[in-house]
This record gives C-alpha cells, structure tokens and sequence, in this order.
C-alpha cells in the first residue's frame, strides 16, 4: 500500500518537472518545439504525459538541431542587463543621497529659524538680567520675532519708539473693526430686547476683538430676547503671544518685569486710541471709528484680567477708564459743538447711548456719559431751533394773509384735522366759505407738533423718567414759541412793505393760535403721561408769545394808520390869508376820511378792542395833527376866513366819528378824540375870551380843553393880520378898541400861563 503511494507522488513530481520543461521550451524563440513536444507527450495511452527519459531524447534532439541553449541565452541576457543595471545604480546613488541630503538641510534650517528667535529672546533676556537692565526692549523685538513665527515673515528693522508707534496705528485699525462688531452686536440685542421680554439672558456669548494681528475667541455674557441668539464676532482675538511672554518671564522670575513693561505701553496705546481725528464731528462714521477703537482696547484689556490672573488689575483698568472717560467727553464736548445738523447730533446720541451700554455690560461706570448727554441735549435743541427757524420763516414769508376758502366738506375736515378749531355758525353757513384765519395758522401749528416729536426722540434711552422727559420737552417747546417763533412773528410784523390788511390777519392768526396752546399742552400730556397739574411741571408759555406778537401788530397797525394819515395830512394846502371860506371841507381831508371808512371796515374780523383802540387811535392823531398843523411856526398869519375853512375840516371828522366806522363806541365817546380842536375853534369863531376868562380853572368851564398857550400863539397870528386891516376890516371905526381888546386879552392869557407855571 505505501509503495504505490510513493509511486504516484513520485509520478506527480515528473509530471510538474515536465510541464516546466515545456513552459521553458515554449518561451524560447523556436516556439513550435514546445507544442510538438506536448502533442507527442499527450498521445500516450491512457491520457499520461511522455516519461522524463522520452522528453530528454528529444530535448537532446532539440539540442543538436540548435546549437545554441535558450537556458543560456537567457542567463547571458541576465547577466547583461544586470552589469549594465548595475553601472546606472551606482552612478545615480550620489545623486539621490544628495538630494535627499538637501531636503534634510532645508527642513533643518526652516526648524532652526522658528527656533532661532525664542533662543536669542532667551539669551538676551539672560544678559539684561544679569546686568539688572530692563527687558522691554528685548520682550518688545521678541513680540516681533513671535509675529514673524505665525507669520513667516520678516519683520522690518525701525526703532524702537517709530516701531511701537506704528504698532498702536496698526492695532489702533484692528481695534477698531473689533469694537464695530461688539457694538454691532449691541445693537442687534437691543434691537431684539424692544421686540422681545427684557431680562432674559443667555450666560454664554463670543465676542471678538483685534490687537496685535493674532486671533482669538473668547466668552462673554450676551442677551436672548428671541428664540434666535445674538451673534457675536468669532475668532478675531488671539492672546496666546501675551500668554507665552507671561510664561516666559514667569519662568525666568521676571514677571513684575513684564507686568510693568505691558502696563506702560497699553497705557501709551490708550492715549493714541483717545486722540479723535480732527474731522471727527463732520460725518458720524468719524464718532463711529473713535468708539470703536476705545471699545476694542477695554474689551481687550478685560479680557487679560479675567485670563491671565494679575497681568492687570480692576485699579489699573480704573484708572485707565478714568482717563478714557475724562479724554472721551472733552472730545465729544468739542466736537459736538460744531454740528448744526439735528440729524446729525441725534445720531450721534444714539451712537454714544450704543456705546456707554457696550462698556456698561463690561462693568464700566458710564454715569458721566449720560450726563454729558444731558449737555449735548442742550446743543441738539439748538440745532432744532434753528432748523424750526427756517422752517418758519418759509412759512410765514409764503403765506397769503388771506382767510382760507374753503368750498366743501371734504376740504373744511381737512383744515379741522391739522389745526382744532371749532366755530358752530361757521359750520351752519353754506359752502363756499372761510375760515377766519389763513394758511400760517395750521401749519405752524403742525410744525410746533413735529418739533415736540424731534425732541422726544432725543430723551429715548437716557433711562429718563416720565417727569424728567415731559420737563425736557416743555422747556425746548417753550423756547420754539419765545424766541423762535415770536422772533419770527416779529420780523414779519415790522417788516416795511407789510400792509395793513396783513397786519389784520396776523392779529386774527395769533388770537387763533392762543387758544390752542391747550391743545398743545394736551399733546404733551398724551406724549409723557404727565398731568400738567403735576407738582414742578413746566407750563408753555405759547399764550404770552401770541399775546406779544398780537400787541406788536396792535402797535404797528396804529403806527401804520398815522402814517397814512400824515400821507394825507402833506397834501393840506390851506390858503392862510383867505378872506372867505369856502363851501365844503378840504378835498386832502374828504380823501382821507374815505380812506378811514374802508379801513375801518375791514377791521370788522378784529377782536373788538383792538379795532375800537385802532380807530380812536386814528382819530386822535388825526386831531393832533390838524392843530399842529394850525399852530405849525411857518403859519405866521391867519385869518377868521381861513379858521372857518379848518372848522369846516374839523366838522367833516366829527362827522366821521358820530357815523360809527366800529361799533362798539358808547355814545359820542369817538367824538372826543376833536374835542380840543372843536373847543379852541369855538373860542375864537365866538369870540367867547369873557367867559373863558371867567371859567378858567373851574371843572365846569366851557373851554376847559383849550390852553391858554395854545390859545395865545393863535391869538398872536391873528393879531399880526389884525394891524394890516385884514382880520377886523369889518372894524374899521372901532379898530383902536379892537386892538386893545385883543392886547388886553394877551396879556391875560400870559398872565394865566404865568400864574400856571409858577
């Protein structure tokens, strides 16, 4: 059994030595043999190959057919290839240990030059120390080495004081975008808290800020007022340099070292960050950029305190926000005062309201930021005030000083709607009709309305009371009717080409505004939830503006009329030494008093007062005139034709008076306004001297309006004409008498004057 077994292993190993063979032959060029040779061995009986001794005879046969062994033309190609193989190896393997000779030099320098500096920062700190120098110079170039380690670069060689200026511009910019996006941030949290509940906080919110050019993100307290968080700057603040140079002289036992040295640059970077540029107050990008970069430094600056466990401290952070603080308002304060733009300033607020809660959130105390808002409150009513100036004087210069037509219902509610007024007679009258005052009226009424919005959006996020709001409110209102307005008013009230038509209607215009200071005041009221009955509540003072301007075109509207009058009155050619009147008043004087009639007849829209003062007035100047006219030096002769002329003139404006041009007068209380005139004329024209005589000083004298100066000066004119033969012609036989008389009758008048002024 184990015989037969051996054999058929040993007839298994024949077969693969054959099948070898065969691949050898069949892989030599005379490819044919090896098929041949496998077709012979494959036609044995029962499917066995050719024994080993039948395929060598072949080989052998192979052998001398080719002379040649394909197993050593093989081995000979090998052997070939491999010394030529061999020379290629060996002259390229200097070549490749060169190059990888290279590649190890490179890496080793590039690690040696990262090494390099924080070995020489080493070595020279070892030297300052041992000489006891200070280390800021050398901590300062090995920031700079450190920079060109993340970096890759090389820094440029300046000195020292050049170099760290530059430093503080460039952290000064990177400050800057740090600062924007933490009150960016601020902003959109107090935008969410308004639509959201406020107080709800989140404990956990990145904020980002920028110094020295390496990135960082660290935590901060944020606010959720939504179902969405606040986003706040990423990764944009690196301190590990800070870190690594505490470490360092913590190491080295330098750190007080170090603390001072960082302490006094910050300190030196704070000074440059607080210098505003000086266009700072001309666009609100340059307030922008100068908050930004005094956020971005005490964001920074709190962060190391609450990281590095005594590189700084609250008093070093104090007293640098003292000087912040002091610096921060003298600039605002400056540049604040060159606005004139209200839109401008309130952005402004807006802008340091952002600011002073950005640093409060860092526990900051800003206290004296919103006291300076307080001041800077003060700059923006200047600015309103001047802007409501303009706005006024557009107003008042383009108005008609017309009664508004009004020709339908739709337009009458109008009109109702911007200004409140109500008059049930007028709403009874048909269309179309007028309203009393004109246009002026509800539109500045409107506008002392968008004055009162203006200055309440200033007092928004002051953390203001009510009280404090509704003081601040009246007060700026009060100075837009006092001064402002009433400026206005009176510009256009002694304005030289205004008539008296338009001086009527001003008058109609403010009584109308008067009356609506309580509505006004009502709108305040309804603005801050402040009764006026309120203890220390402001009043508007609108009532004593109107009343004042209303005076003022009272006056000028009675200065106006005596100057129409005095018009008239220098157009009188009255012929002195006429021997006969004439038959009717003098034409000068009919003109005139048609031109009192129609005046007085537009006055009818008046308060009463007003039109009965204007027409007494006017007639009492009328009497005046006249008998200075009489009286006047250049008049140095009259006759009694010529004083029965005037007393026809006279006549015709007691006329006047008696006719009622205003209703209103009492009996001939009008009349009085001629009463001297009428009195001196009748003394003379009746020659009544023995009773004015006689009654003189009494209260019930006949002539108790005519003076004895007034009285002698005629007297005088008339006994000038009376020595020519003109007056008392009709006397010629009594002329000596007549004289006498009148002599006698002077010497008494000055002898009444005498005895009246001793």
């Amino acid at each position: 059994m184990e015989r037969p077994k051996m054999a058929e292993l040993e007839s298994l190993e024949t077969a693969a030595e054959h099948e070898r063979i065969l691949r050898e032959i069949e892989s030599t060029d005379t490819a044919c043999i090896g098929p041949t040779l496998r077709c012979g061995s494959a036609g044995e009986p029962g499917g066995e190959r050719a024994s080993c001794s039948n395929i060598v005879v072949i080989y052998g046969m192979c052998s001398v057919l080719f002379p040649i062994s394909p197993q050593n033309q093989v081995t000979d190609t090998n052997r070939k290839l491999q010394n030529e193989g061999k020379e290629v190896s060996d002259g390229s393997s200097p070549g490749i240990a060169c190059r990888l000779q290279q590649r190890n030099i490179s890496a080793t320098v590039d690690k040696l030059t990262l090494c390099l500096p924080v070995l020489e920062m080493y070595s020279k700190l070892r030297e300052q120390m041992k000489s006891k120098r200070k280390a800021g110079e050398t901590e300062m170039k090995g920031g700079k080495q450190e920079r060109q380690m993340k970096g890759g670069k090389k820094g440029e060689t300046e000195t020292g004081e050049t170099n760290e200026k530059r430093k503080a511009r460039r952290d000064r910019n990177e400050r800057g975008k740090a600062g924007e996006t933490e009150m960016k941030g601020g902003k959109q949290g107090e935008t969410e808290m308004k639509g959201g509940k406020k107080g709800e906080r989140n404990e956990r919110r990145k904020f980002c800020f920028l110094t020295h050019g390496f990135l960082v993100s660290f935590p901060r307290f944020s606010w959720i007022f939504s179902p969405f968080q606040v986003p706040g700057a990423q990764d944009l603040v690196d301190f590990s340099p800070v870190y690594r140079c505490l470490h360092i002289y913590s190491v080295l036992g330098a750190r007080e070292t170090f603390e001072s040295y960082y302490r006094k640059q910050r300190r030196k970077q704070a000074r440059l960050v607080l210098q505003p540029p000086s266009n700072m107050h001309e666009t609100l990008d340059g307030y922008r950029k100068y908050f930004n970069q005094i956020v971005g430094f005490f964001v920074v600056e709190d962060h190391i305190l609450h990281t590095t466990q005594g590189l700084v401290n609250r008093a070093y952070i104090d007293e640098l926000w003292e000087m912040a603080l002091s610096k921060t308002i003298a600039a605002l304060r400056t540049h604040s005062s060159y606005c004139s733009d209200p839109s401008l300033v309130l952005d402004l607020k807006n802008l340091i309201v952002l600011f002073a809660d950005t640093l409060q959130g860092y526990g900051f105390p800003v206290n004296q930021l919103f006291d300076m808002l307080l001041e800077i409150q003060d700059q923006y009513s200047e600015t309103l005030l001047k802007k409501w100036a303009g706005v006024f004087r557009n107003i008042l210069d383009s108005d008609n000083y017309s009664p508004i037509p009004v020709s339908n219902e739709d337009v009458y509610r109008k009109i109702v709607g911007q200004f409140p007024f109500q008059d049930a007679e007028l709403e009874k009258q048909p269309f179309p009709k007028k309203f009393p005052f004109s246009e002026f009226v509800p539109k500045v009424y409107g506008q002392i309305k968008e004055f009162i919005y203006a200055c309440l959006k200033f007092s928004e996020d002051l953390h203001l009371s009510s009280t404090e709001v509704d003081d601040m409110i009246r007060k700026s209102t009060n100075l837009l009717l006092t001064r402002t307005l009433s400026n206005c008013l009176q510009n256009v009230i002694k304005r030289k080409n205004v008539g008296l038509t338009e001086l009527v209607q001003i008058i109609i215009n403010t009584t109308h505004l008067e009356k609506s200071c309580k509505f006004l005041e009502e709108f305040i009221t309804n603005i801050t939830n402040v009764l006026p009955e309120t203890v220390h509540t402001t009043k508007l003072y609108g009532t004593t503006t109107f009343k004042d301007a209303r005076h003022a075109a009272e006056e000028e509207i009675y200065t106006n009329l005596n100057q129409k009058i005095d018009q008239f009155l220098q157009l009188a050619d009255y012929d002195w030494m006429a021997p006969e009147p004439g038959s009717r008043a003098s034409e000068y004087l009919v003109d005139l008093i048609g031109f009192l009639r129609s005046t007085f007849a537009v006055f009818t829209h008046l308060p009463g007062k007003v039109a009965q003062t204007a027409c007494m007035s006017a007639c009492k100047h009328l009497s005046t005139s006249l008998l200075q006219l009489l009286l006047e030096a250049e008049v140095r002769q009259l006759t009694l034709g010529a004083l029965h002329q005037f007393n026809l003139d006279v006549e015709e404006c007691e006329q006047f008076a008696r006719s009622g041009p205003v209703p209103g007068f009492q009996g001939d209380t009008l009349q009085l306004a001629f009463i001297d005139l009428r009195q001196l004329l009748d003394l003379f024209i009746q020659w009544d001297w023995s009773t004015y005589l006689a009654d003189y000083g009494q209260p019930t004298c006949k002539y108790l309006r005519v003076n004895p100066t007034t009285a002698l000066i005629l007297l005088e004119k008339m006994r000038d004409t009376s020595r020519k033969n003109n007056v008392f012609a009709q006397f010629r036989k009594n002329e000596r008498d007549k004289q006498k008389l009148i002599d006698t009758v002077a010497k008494q008048l000055r002898s009444l004057i005498n005895s009246h002024h001793s």
